[in-house]
């Protein structure tokens, strides 16, 4: 007897075919052998690989990429001059994600570029790009939902939950996080 009562996912579809399916399989492989086993020095190694898969980076040598980062989909990430993706940060980008220069992401952060439309019972997927700003920082397992925009030289505070844009130069903490006092000018390192 079938049951007739709707339910979430029911005729949900996977997003962007059996192309897509098949790109994401050959990168799961890639990333899980050739990119996580690279020594943690080699950084050229592993933005190479991420350039074969369709990420826009900034020249070589110039991005640090940890080898135990998790990179849903290259082509759907933009790495500026400068950025850098800590060690065990998830980047689930289903829309674009984008680290202007200089920007950090410290260890165990999550991007999430992409939702369900939960009002509907096939839960289509929603995604939206999300944009660190030029030298912000996000400290030790900020969340990072989508749609979202960190403006410039701001500081997100550890385990922080960002659903809404972040003002340039704030510093910003929470669940959910708010702004809770201007970022001031870096000090210039003094010379030796």
């Amino acid at each position: 007897m079938k049951n007739s009562r709707p339910f979430l996912g029911e005729n949900c579809v996977t997003p962007g075919g059996p192309g897509r399916v098949l790109e994401r399989w050959i990168w799961t492989l890639v990333q899980s052998t050739l990119f996580r086993w690279s020594p943690r020095p080699l950084h050229r190694w592993r933005t190479w690989l991420l350039r074969c898969f369709g990420a826009t980076v900034a020249p070589a040598g110039r991005v640090v990429v940890y080898p135990t980062a998790r990179i849903a989909y290259p082509r759907n990430l933009v790495l500026e001059d400068r950025a850098m993706i800590g060690p065990a940060v998830t980047i689930y980008n289903l829309g674009v994600v984008t680290l202007r220069y200089g920007a950090n992401l410290s260890q165990g952060c999550h991007l999430c570029a992409g939702t369900h439309d939960f009002n509907r019972w096939d839960m289509p997927l929603v995604t939206g790009p999300i944009t660190i700003g030029s030298n912000a920082w996000l400290a030790a397992e900020v969340f990072v939902g989508p749609s979202v925009e960190i403006g410039e030289l701001s500081v997100v505070g550890a385990r922080s939950v960002v659903m809404h844009d972040l003002p340039a130069r704030m510093i910003c903490v929470g669940c959910p996080c708010k702004p809770i006092k201007p970022r001031p000018e870096p000090l210039t390192s003094p010379s030796s």
